[in-house]
């Protein structure tokens, strides 16, 4: 690391610190020219992965597209913000996790389902009716069926 004051390359750490729950270090630096101490933070960088779209055309992964599909679905629901942003985070995990360079959006589009069902049935049939392009109300009901049919028996 070099000097930011005087732009020697020979710099020693005094103190290291894990910051922001364990996500970054801070370390403490001192250079072995001026003695000027400065700090420096390491965070590790996380790629996502490009995604293939329907048409084959491929772009990088944008959590802004992810997070306002949720809230298109989510609309005046009574959902509090850490389960949607602890959703984006799992799905974004899930993403990283496979270790693909590129993914199907249709992969993205079923993680997002998988999500919304456990956060909110009505925000899952809200999304699922638009990501299945659903044409009619039989499709909205062998939803609403396939999803009775997952539930365990109550009681």
């Amino acid at each position: 690391m070099y000097c930011p004051f005087c732009s020697a390359f020979d710099t020693r750490v005094i103190d290291s610190r894990l910051v922001a729950d364990g996500g970054q270090v801070r370390r403490r630096r001192e250079c072995l020219e001026c003695n000027e101490r400065f700090t420096t933070y390491e965070l590790a960088e996380l790629v996502m992965p490009r995604v293939i779209k329907s048409d084959g055309t491929r772009e990088p992964f944008n959590d802004e597209k992810l997070r306002a599909g949720l809230a298109r679905a989510l609309e005046k629901r009574p959902v509090a913000v850490e389960r949607i942003e602890g959703a984006i985070n799992q799905i974004q995990n899930f993403l990283r996790g496979n270790g693909e360079r590129e993914v199907q959006s249709r992969e993205i589009g079923e993680a997002v389902m998988r999500q919304l069902r456990d956060l909110d049935e009505v925000a899952y049939v809200r999304f699922a009716s638009v990501y299945r392009s659903f044409q009619d109300i039989s499709e909205f009901q062998e939803e609403l069926n396939r999803m009775k049919s997952d539930e365990p028996a109550s009681g």
